[in-house]
């Protein structure tokens, strides 16, 4: 069995014209089932053949054309030829192109509008991109070769560049505002570290956000800390992305730092940030631990457990209902009983369940001290189904930072090159590059489709 795939032409002066882009040859039956449809590189071949067609077809179109002189309007005339070589997604192709001279001012031009130093379409750079933000560089190169007919470009180098590139860009693309303002926005931000190869220090900080409205539209944002990256910029870009208005109420929150405190006040965000209780159940959550495996060898320490058990339940609830000037009383109360388990045994002193317990302590008291004016009831905005912590935003920083930065890849970066390549994961994240491909957020409000539909 034989097939030949037909490149069809069909111009504007109903003409017709053909060209035969490849042939294909199986057998007559199904008995090996290797031989069922296409293969891989019969299908690269075929990308490649008809972007070809398609792209001769357009650069004769394109030289039949004399456009007018841009400077004064007059006549232009063919002077003479270029060839382009383009990268594409569906393989290199060579672009003949005409240069034309006006007849009345002499001024040369292409007739097109391509970037300059153009050697590669948008789409294939945003992929390259894509590819890049969400695997190593290396294995990004890999993939695409393996996927697609690209002939050109395919070294791990290349696609660093292009995609260290796009991110240089991204900050500076208009803010698309939804139609429907949004009422209630939770705006979170939170820090991380990178491993640093420049001279002189070992890490340095990354700082993301996150922005949510009570419909379920969300966008995600970062930037490295003194690479030129403008966060409060940043913040009200993504703000405006979601349906800011001035009449829509934001509502911050923080782990504590003042550093970040700060920037959501440079933000515009008036409203004191709200303290996340994220941070608040993980000392708790240490300190129930603890207290479970305080030993029980005398009727005096048993008593004491089950008083350092309830005390730290009771510090639990009273936390998570607003209480925070009474959590000074649960706090006393452990202290009051702590002396029952002077003489606890342990492999060090220091590594004994009540040395460990009063350590945790103390540094909860000091923690609540600074930071009880930033608490809320959380149990309250709980019911009235409002967020109550930054977890999500932790969560951001896992998938945003670390997996690509930190954990999987023990790898080192300059502030530079980490920078942009965090613009470009926050882009693909947010769906507003590249094919949709990783993307954890629906770039457009839940409503619009309904509305595009209509």
């Amino acid at each position: 069995m034989r097939w030949i795939v037909r490149l069809v032409e069909l111009g504007v002066d109903d003409e017709v014209r053909c060209t035969d882009v490849m042939e294909l040859v199986r057998p007559d039956d199904l008995s090996d089932i290797s031989d069922l449809g296409l293969k891989l590189a019969e299908a690269k071949q075929l990308q490649a053949g008809v972007q070809q067609g398609v792209v001769a077809a357009q650069a004769t179109r394109h030289g039949i054309v004399r456009p007018n002189c841009q400077a004064c309007g007059g006549a232009c005339h063919v002077k003479d030829y270029r060839d382009h070589r383009i990268a594409t997604l569906f393989g290199e192709v060579v672009v003949r192109l005409p240069r034309f001279r006006c007849a009345t001012c002499g001024a040369v031009g292409t007739g097109i509008r391509w970037p300059s130093n153009c050697r590669s379409t948008p789409e294939l750079d945003e992929l390259r991109a894509h590819f890049s933000a969400l695997m190593t560089y290396r294995v990004a190169a890999e993939t695409l070769g393996q996927m697609f007919p690209i002939d050109s470009g395919k070294c791990h180098e290349t696609l660093g560049q292009h995609t260290l590139k796009l991110g240089a860009q991204l900050p500076d693309r208009p803010v698309v505002q939804p139609s429907t303002a949004a009422a209630a926005i939770a705006l979170s931000v939170d820090g991380a570290f990178i491993r640093s190869c420049e001279e002189g220090e070992r890490h340095f900080e990354v700082r993301v956000g996150n922005v949510e409205t009570e419909g379920g539209g969300r966008q995600v944002f970062g930037a490295v800390a003194k690479a030129g990256t403008d966060f409060v910029a940043q913040i009200g870009q993504k703000l405006k992305a979601v349906g800011f208005t001035d009449d829509t109420e934001v509502t911050g929150f923080t782990d504590g730092c003042e550093g970040l405190r700060s920037i959501l006040v440079a933000a515009g965000v008036t409203k004191p940030p709200i303290l996340d209780w994220f941070h608040i159940a993980m000392p708790l959550h240490h300190l129930e631990q603890i207290a479970g495996s305080l030993s029980v060898d005398t009727p005096e320490r048993v008593a004491a457990k089950a008083v350092i058990v309830e005390e730290v339940e009771h510090l639990k609830w009273r936390l998570w209902n607003g209480k925070a000037k009474d959590a000074q009383i649960s706090i006393e109360r452990i202290r009051a009983v702590m002396h029952h388990f002077q003489s606890e045994k342990g492999e060090r002193k220091s590594s004994a369940p009540s040395s460990k317990l009063w350590t945790a302590l103390q540094a909860l008291d000091g923690y609540l001290t600074g930071q009880s004016d930033w608490m809320v009831n959380y149990a309250e905005r709980h019911r009235a189904g409002l967020r109550v912590g930054t977890a999500i935003t932790e969560g951001t920083a896992n998938f945003l930072v670390n997996r690509r930065m930190n954990k999987s890849q023990q790898m080192r970066w300059t502030r530079l090159g980490a920078d942009r390549l965090l613009q470009v994961r926050c882009a693909v994240y947010n769906g507003t590059i590249g094919a949709g491909l990783g993307a954890r957020f629906d770039p457009a409000p839940p409503h619009s489709h309904a509305i595009l539909a209509a």
